[in-house]
């Protein structure tokens, strides 16, 4: 396999752009070699600058749930383009994406849309203080919930996967602000919680984290969460950027029956296009502007090429619920088939997996939280990356990734994948 034309645009890239990517983990600096340049894609398959064909692992980061290039989504596209890309006007589109979010996920009374995932976090975080009146937020270790400030302090998956324990430009009173403890460890909660009593505004938690790999909550975990929020009148945010209508129609509330006071989203309600929203129940909704005195703006919000995009990918996902059971199936035919693999190559590993989210983790110790997350060999994982890659298999360029996988996959794709790591020689 060849990557000659990657390997220059590369080059060129980086006389343009910082380190020739706009988002860092593009860059392989984790995994080392030459990032590949995406042409285009369709179905369950990229291809590269040089027309190098790969099964995608990664689906733009989880929102191309239904394949890339999905037919009925890129007419919607188009027919949309044809009047006008943005308005920054109220359009009938955003009042159709939240009336169908309202009708997927439990317990959202009011939707506001955003341009990012990031941005979405940040917002709610933002009205969980305005509403509470308190300052401090609980974080979790090795959970990302985009790059606002108070959210890079222990924040997993780019950062771990640079490297970067502190971040230049994050100020000491926004990190101080910013208690964090170890995912799925009840008690490092409860104590933090006592220590700073009547001063938390809010719990956020990927309710299953993709970040540090695909790691679930254990059993009790959330619930206790939702239980001492009650208790203390704290804001739970969960950040379904990844999970929303991925793990089920509902996402993780509905999926592992855990209601948050506040939820946020991302691409997926794009259609894979820049795009985010948060959303929760109406007497905190409405401390945001112009109803209340919580201020969040922003020209791109409910841009209607997104919203078309996502109204149609979200009315697919909810008239066909058989999605959700096929990805589950295809995930778990992965996993065994990876199980039996790699037991044959007498390493130690570790295979975590929730619906359609999974992730390998090559250590010994089973993979709870972000510290037991990087106790994994990153070595044999940028071997494995390679490997599979040379092969035409795309994974996340991250040990501190989870996989994603999309309905166009087929049960070929699937065995071509547990072949390609079959045929793995050294790891």
């Amino acid at each position: 396999m060849n990557i000659y034309k990657s390997i220059a645009l590369f080059e060129r890239a980086q006389k343009s752009i910082p380190g020739g990517v706009n988002s860092p983990v593009r860059a392989f600096r984790s995994v080392g070699g030459t990032p590949v340049f995406i042409q285009k894609a369709k179905g369950s398959h990229l291809y590269d600058a040089d027309g190098n064909k790969y099964i995608d692992y990664i689906a733009s980061w989880g929102p191309m749930i239904l394949g890339h290039a999905h037919k009925e989504v890129v007419n919607a596209i188009q027919e949309r383009a044809a009047l006008s890309n943005s308005f920054g006007a109220p359009t009938e589109l955003e009042i159709e994406m939240a009336e169908l979010i309202r009708a997927m996920v439990p317990n959202i009374d009011l939707v506001r849309m955003v341009s990012s995932g990031t941005e979405a976090c940040m917002s709610a975080v933002r009205l969980a203080r305005g509403y509470t009146g308190k300052n401090k937020i609980l974080k979790f270790e090795g959970h990302y919930h985009g790059h606002a400030d108070s959210f890079l302090v222990k924040a997993g998956s780019g950062l771990a996967t640079l490297q970067i324990q502190t971040v230049p430009g994050v100020t000491a009173g926004v990190a101080q602000d910013t208690l964090t403890a170890p995912f799925n460890n009840f008690q490092v909660v409860q104590d933090l919680v006592k220590k700073y009593s009547g001063e938390i505004a809010a719990i956020i938690v990927e309710p299953v984290a993709g970040n540090m790999g695909c790691v679930p909550p254990e059993i009790g975990f959330l619930e206790s969460l939702r239980t001492v929020c009650n208790q203390e009148n704290i804001i739970l945010i969960f950040d379904e950027v990844m999970t929303g209508f991925r793990l089920a129609p509902g996402g993780a509330q509905e999926k592992l029956k855990i209601q948050a006071d506040l939820v946020t989203f991302g691409k997926v309600i794009g259609g894979g296009m820049p795009v985010g929203a948060f959303g929760g129940r109406k007497e905190i909704m409405e401390h945001i502007a112009p109803v209340g005195k919580v201020y969040q703006a922003g020209t791109l919000s409910g841009n209607p090429l997104a919203m078309i995009a996502g109204i149609t990918t979200l009315k697919i996902l909810k008239d066909n619920p058989s999605i959700y059971t096929e990805l589950e199936e295809k995930t778990s035919y992965l996993h065994k088939g990876l199980d039996n693999v790699l037991k044959k190559k007498n390493i130690p590993f570790v295979i975590n997996r929730l619906s359609s989210m999974i992730s390998v983790h090559f250590t010994e110790f089973p993979v709870k939280d972000f510290e037991s997350s990087c106790l994994s060999n990153t070595d044999r994982f940028n071997k494995f990356f390679h490997g599979m890659l040379e092969q035409g298999v795309y994974l996340p360029p991250s040990a501190f990734e989870s996989w994603f996988l999309n309905n166009a996959l087929s049960t070929r794709d699937l065995d071509e994948t547990i072949e390609a790591a079959a045929g793995l020689d050294r790891l």
